[in-house]
């Protein structure tokens, strides 16, 4: 390793844990990943994870970590940013007091009067710095949804978070899949759905919760009607349900972004469940084509790194990989 290290950056969440070795102008030396999450630590807890993911490396660097790393289950529960907030003010926030900084999740308070309860998020706020120093064109003004177990989406203004909404989409499907009659009949079924018919049953999902006009609570007992009649196949249930929840999500924040102005949208996550997203917002009269970003937790990081003083000032985002990745 010719080039001199300068910090070691961590995602820290609920299941892995990535880190990242960098020099002065962010780009990458060497990174590690395992499942070393916070509900899946090795003996020893969070120092032992520390030491395995950065073994090797120098360790009296300044380390950054942004995730569920710094919750009340984490290595240190770091308080909330109320928003607005953005890089300088995250890293302004930065709890040093450990072997690690670890960067503060945020807080929307809400909208009592307009019937909106507190928001909070941990990890998504690196994420969609990062997606601001990829994408300098969105910090005016945008609307960044990254979909996952609990769904944010997020509004963007002057390279800040102004606010965020949370839906359980996510987790409400898996319950739904696992723990209930609706999940039946795709685990009954002697073969997957092909892309075609689940396809069809997840924009008939969508179709039904988006022109619904009494939400999507009555319509959840029709996954088992549907099979049962023959309308749909057993092995696309699933997508079915799947096309109901989001159809039925995206009517409340399309509201607001329609009353916006229509600011751009970028998705941010896991491509396949992104591109299901995508598919909807087009038929919700999103334009056709947004943007899928996959990962953008070190580009987070390095901007509020650079905000810190940790890395050079000025550097684009991203950086070349000198070195492969471990993994364990």
């Amino acid at each position: 390793m010719t080039t001199a290290a300068a910090l070691i950056a961590l995602d820290w969440g609920t299941s892995s844990l990535r880190a990242w070795l960098l020099d002065r102008t962010g780009a990458v030396l060497a990174r590690h990943r395992s499942a070393h999450g916070i509900m899946r630590l090795p003996e020893g807890g969070y120092p032992a994870a520390f030491a395995a993911a950065t073994e090797g490396w120098d360790r009296s660097l300044p380390a950054i970590a942004c995730g569920m790393v710094g919750s009340a289950q984490g290595w240190r529960e770091v308080p909330y940013l109320r928003c607005p907030a953005g890089p300088d003010a995250l890293a302004d926030a930065l709890d040093r007091d450990g072997d690690i900084a670890i960067v503060p999740g945020l807080l929307w308070t809400g909208d009592p009067n307009g019937g909106s309860p507190p928001e909070v998020m941990r990890g998504e706020e690196t994420q969609i710095l990062g997606v601001l120093a990829l994408r300098p064109d969105l910090r005016e003004r945008s609307l960044l949804v990254l979909p996952g177990t609990h769904n944010k989406w997020a509004w963007v203004a002057a390279g800040r978070v102004e606010s965020f909404n949370t839906a359980m989409t996510g987790e409400l499907f898996a319950v739904l899949r696992d723990h209930s009659i609706l999940g039946r009949p795709a685990k009954l079924a002697e073969a997957p759905a092909d892309e075609a018919e689940a396809g069809m049953a997840f924009r008939r999902g969508f179709d039904a919760a988006w022109n619904a006009p009494d939400g999507v609570t009555p319509l959840l007992f029709s996954v088992r009607t549907l099979v049962l009649t023959g309308q749909v196949a057993a092995a696309a249930s699933l997508d079915y349900l799947s096309g109901l929840l989001i159809g039925d999500e995206l009517r409340a924040p399309l509201r607001r972004w329609n009353a916006a102005g229509r600011p751009p949208v970028v998705l941010v996550g896991d491509p396949a469940l992104c591109a299901r997203y995508a598919a909807a917002l087009e038929w919700a009269g999103v334009a056709p084509g947004v943007p899928v970003i996959e990962d953008a937790a070190l580009d987070g990081l390095r901007r509020i790194a650079r905000s810190a003083g940790w890395l050079d000032a000025g550097v684009p985002a991203g950086g070349a990989d000198t070195e492969g990745e471990a993994t364990a």
